[in-house]
């Protein structure tokens, strides 16, 4: 699927009314869900998400006095304005153009072109719902700048980590690589198995007749940054314990055979990694063979293992995980996904159960008293591209 002809439409005529002129380069990358493979990236492990169809469009024109000028529509906030030298200066934490100033000051980092711009960005990822927004915007401002540069066919790696880049040095989230090789990367109407030590990707093909299912817990993500950060510390004095360059050199026998005197926290981060990787690669191969009777056993497991092991969720994601799956049935099942502490959870199921499992999903929310949250039927979408005008 490729980017929405609706948000490309309001982008686009954004940038008319803000510059009195078409673009000359329109980007888009997508949002991305991960399906199994939970804080098993900045582990060196694997990963097995998919893009979205929700994403980022960037509209650009060029300009000759090498500053950036940028309109992001949908915040109140007035735009950003920069020159692109040598020291651009990163604003304070939370501050949206942290974003985009890190991207520009990376680019050269990573022998991506880059020159003044005029750009004007909108968005459709839901926020605060674990769905990497963030990524979505990097990884589209940094294919659009190349474009208009003059490189339309850049290195999709230097992307990828440009756009980390941007979020270890600018916006202060040291995050690994699976969100922005997965915009990147995506395929339409396939997941993407990822390395996360080697980098390299392997689509996987999604099942015939069965379907993704994203839902909003409606709990915002408050804790998540600083969770996330003392979650990697963990998993790195972990590994430090252990002798090996990451988790992902350890099996579950040497986690057991020479724990010693690791404390009991730091153990059962390290047992979360260990079993997550071995549960993603066995995922990939139900995928393949279209076995979702496994595929399901093994989302279910790794919601028991990122609640009680790593401690990233929290109880109205798990009533929310147990309704879906309660819904499911064998055939499937559902976990939650992100980095934690509320965001989404994640299903895989048959097509023929959707309904059911909204039914299911409205007496939930009922019993709870909210109103229903963002659900949406997920389709396994392409990854970052130039949208022809």
């Amino acid at each position: 699927m490729m980017a929405d002809t609706e948000l490309v439409a309001r982008t686009v005529g954004a940038f008319s009314k803000a510059y009195g002129k078409a673009p000359e380069v329109v980007a888009f990358a997508p949002g991305r869900v991960n399906l199994i493979g939970e804080h098993t990236d900045y582990n060196d492990g694997f990963a097995l998400p998919c893009a979205l169809s929700f994403g980022t469009v960037v509209a650009l024109a060029s300009r000759s006095d090498n500053r950036i000028e940028a309109h992001a529509i949908d915040l109140d906030s007035s735009p950003a304005n920069f020159a692109l030298n040598g020291n651009i200066a990163r604003l304070e934490e939370g501050h949206w153009e942290n974003h985009l100033r890190g991207i520009a000051a990376g680019m050269p980092r990573f022998n991506l072109p880059v020159g003044g711009a005029n750009l004007v960005i909108s968005g459709d990822v839901p926020q605060g719902a674990g769905l990497s927004s963030s990524a979505s915007f990097g990884v589209a401002s940094a294919l659009g700048l190349t474009a208009l540069a003059g490189e339309r066919t850049p290195d999709r790696l230097a992307l990828a980590r440009v756009a980390q880049w941007s979020e270890h040095e600018y916006v202060g989230c040291a995050c690994g690589l699976m969100d922005q090789l997965t915009s990147a990367f995506g395929e339409s109407g396939c997941a993407l198995l990822i390395d996360c030590r080697t980098l390299e990707t392997r689509p996987a093909s999604f099942p015939d007749g069965a379907a993704i299912m994203v839902v909003n817990s409606g709990i915002n993500r408050g804790l998540v940054g600083s969770a996330y950060n003392q979650r990697r510390q963990q998993c790195a004095k972990a590994a430090e314990h252990y002798g090996v360059a990451a988790l992902r050199d350890l099996d579950a026998d040497a986690l057991q055979a020479n724990r010693g005197n690791l404390d009991e926290i730091t153990f059962r981060r390290a047992r979360h990694v260990i079993a997550e990787n071995a549960r993603t690669l066995v995922t990939s191969e139900a995928m393949a063979r279209g076995d979702l009777v496994l595929l399901g056993d093994m989302m279910r497991a790794s919601h028991v293992s990122l609640r009680d092991d790593f401690e990233v969720s929290v109880s109205a994601v798990d009533a929310l995980v147990d309704c879906l799956n309660a819904a499911i049935g064998p055939e499937g099942g559902a976990r939650m996904t992100g980095g934690g502490f509320g965001g989404c959870v994640v299903a895989i199921l048959p097509q023929r159960k959707i309904d059911a499992v909204k039914q299911a999903l409205a007496e939930h929310w009922q019993g709870l008293g909210m109103a229903p949250q963002l659900a949406f039927v997920a389709v396994p979408s392409q990854g970052a591209h130039l949208v022809d005008l």
